[in-house]
């Protein structure tokens, strides 16, 4: 089985709640109806506005939509591209390896999924795009996040999960070049635009050890200028 992700960028005009409506009431059937094994959807809708640590330029526009479809083989794709492409601006598809690093209730921060598929899930999902730099070998640059930063990212936020996908080839035209999707879940909103919360840190004092402690991890891997991320509702369909 193959694990596909898509990043699909919308019309300027779609709102919040139009990308939510869109995805759920007419994107998820045509989907479900060719059969895949599995589907989720990160969307960034009225749920989910809540400003990124980094954001992007304000004239780059960004991803509405993160679809991930499950496959016994990609080379079966090309109806879901279709259902996708005619419902967006433009898409981004990729073959990934998923890693579930911390699944829902696997640490303090969450109890075990309770809620049926198609609804929900709590609190906010922060979608983040990784990019290597090119002076970085392959090697070096794959032990350091998942060797590293995974570990120190896990010991220090209070996520409720963390899946890495790290990426094997993108698989369609001009798709940007980036080595993985990470997808983050937050307890809430304010657990990411506040850095008391975000870090889990009691005083001034432990925000600024927990802060330099995370640049040092992330800038050794990644260049925070190409750094892009985004918030959504996650919803986990089959």
């Amino acid at each position: 089985m193959e694990k596909l992700q898509y990043l699909c960028w919308l019309a300027l005009d779609k709102s919040a709640v139009d990308r939510r409506e869109l995805f759920l009431n007419e994107v998820t059937p045509a989907l479900l109806a060719l059969a895949p094994r599995g589907l989720s959807m990160q969307i960034d809708d009225d749920a989910s506005d809540v400003p990124v640590p980094l954001p992007a330029p304000a004239d780059e526009p960004q991803p509405g939509a993160l679809v991930s479809i499950w496959l016994d083989r990609y080379d079966d794709r090309a109806p879901y591209e279709e259902v996708l492409r005619s419902n967006s601006e433009s898409i981004a598809g990729y073959i990934v390896t998923e890693s579930l690093y911390t699944d829902y209730g696997g640490n303090q921060w969450s109890t075990p999924r309770d809620w049926e598929n198609g609804e929900r899930s709590p609190g906010v999902v922060m979608v983040t795009l990784l990019r290597k730099p090119a002076q970085m070998a392959d090697e070096d640059w794959f032990a350091h996040w998942h060797d590293v930063q995974s570990p120190v990212s896990e010991a220090m936020q209070p996520r409720t999960c963390y899946r890495r996908n790290s990426i094997a080839r993108s698989i369609t035209p001009d798709a940007p070049e980036l080595r993985g999707i990470v997808e983050e879940a937050w307890p809430s909103p304010e657990h990411i635009t506040d850095p008391a919360l975000f870090y889990n840190a009691g005083t001034p004092e432990e925000i600024n050890a927990n802060l330099t402690v995370m640049l040092g991890s992330v800038t050794a891997f990644l260049d925070l200028n190409e750094l892009r991320s985004f918030t959504t509702s996650e919803y986990l369909i089959l």
